[in-house]
């Protein structure tokens, strides 16, 4: 940012082809269209500037704040983007810290989560994993003192918040009730019921539901598990090398272990964790990956922040701190910030 004299707005990496409507123009990157949302929330007034509307505008949540923090004024909305994800960033990770502490584990492990790149590297990008994955976070630190109500609230303000957080939400929702959390159901519901409201408006508005695999040029899910890797391989044998020695020991193999540890621990358990189901569904996740996310460093560092948050809460929870020593070494990843 000091090279553009301390502007905010560069942290969006604006393009001109959604900015100016310049169909040769630079694309720019995702959180432009944060703060485009911010600066103009109306959505026939900013449908033109997002590249899937329906997409970018269901992550209603941060650019709304923003814009009610600097009160609707547009030199300050930058600003309040990068203060919101710099408090949330410190907040998830402080509410982590504690919430691992009163399982019994040193809070230092909260930095796996801390500084991991892939909410790191939002922060100074105006997105908004930082904000989505305090609030789940925070459900879960509540869901442990067993406050269902503002858990359930929690969890579903992280819906407009990110979609990804659904994969949470399922948690919540399909874990076997323990004894204080027997009306949970009920509050998450509510929650999702109104996210599924938000996203038939987005229909109705924008002619297609948020929900989907990515922005413009994005592919589908994939049908066989990790193909979205094994597909880059149509850049060239190197190529395919080089993610291939990255990404198997980074996301892949951690991803297998998570579906295979927590699917062993419902079989043990004879139930089913909540903890257990993030980590399960978070890692299935990354197995139908699409490969326009794979083939994107950042894109798959981003998507994996359910996968990290999950290892890290079952983790603690069914006591592998093998499983937490070995996570630190994803903070290696930090170098993807030096390209």
């Amino acid at each position: 940012m000091a090279p553009s004299g301390f502007d905010p707005t560069t942290l969006a990496e604006v393009g001109g082809r959604y900015a100016e409507l310049e169909p040769d123009a630079e694309p720019g990157y995702d959180g432009q269209f944060t703060l485009f949302i911010a600066l103009e929330p109306d959505p026939q007034q900013v449908a033109a500037h997002l590249d899937v509307p329906a997409y970018r505008y269901q992550r209603i949540l941060l650019p709304i704040t923003a814009r009610l923090l600097a009160f609707a004024q547009p030199g300050l909305i930058p600003w309040t983007l990068l203060l919101i994800n710099l408090a949330a960033l410190f907040a998830g990770t402080r509410l982590l810290a504690g919430l691992i502490a009163g399982r019994g584990y040193a809070p230092a492990y909260a930095l796996i989560y801390g500084l991991w790149v892939g909410v790191i590297a939002p922060v100074g990008l105006d997105l908004h994993e930082p904000l989505a994955y305090a609030l789940v976070i925070l459900s879960f630190v509540l869901a442990d003192r067993r406050q269902a109500g503002p858990a359930a609230l929690a969890i579903s303000l992280a819906l407009f918040a990110k979609e990804t957080t659904l994969l949470f939400w399922l948690a919540l929702l399909a874990a076997e009730p323990s004894r204080g959390w027997t009306r949970s159901r009920t509050w998450l519901a509510c929650g999702g019921a109104i996210f599924m409201l938000w996203q038939g408006w987005l229909w109705v508005t924008f002619g297609s539901p948020g929900l989907g695999s990515g922005g413009d040029m994005a592919t589908g899910f994939e049908l066989i598990p990790y193909m979205g890797l094994w597909k880059i391989g149509a850049y060239g044998w190197r190529v395919l090398l080089l993610f291939a020695l990255i990404l198997i020991p980074t996301i892949v193999l951690p991803s297998l272990w998570g579906v295979i540890a927590s699917i062993r621990t419902f079989l043990r358990q004879r139930s089913f964790h909540r903890d257990a189901l993030a980590l399960s569904i978070n890692s299935l996740m990354i197995a139908f990956t699409p490969y326009s996310t794979f083939r994107e460093p950042l894109g798959i560092v981003r998507l994996a922040d359910g996968m990290v948050l999950g290892l890290i809460l079952y983790s603690t929870q069914f006591h592998n701190k093998r499983a937490l020593n070995f996570a630190y070494f994803w903070i290696a990843f930090l170098f993807l910030l030096i390209q």
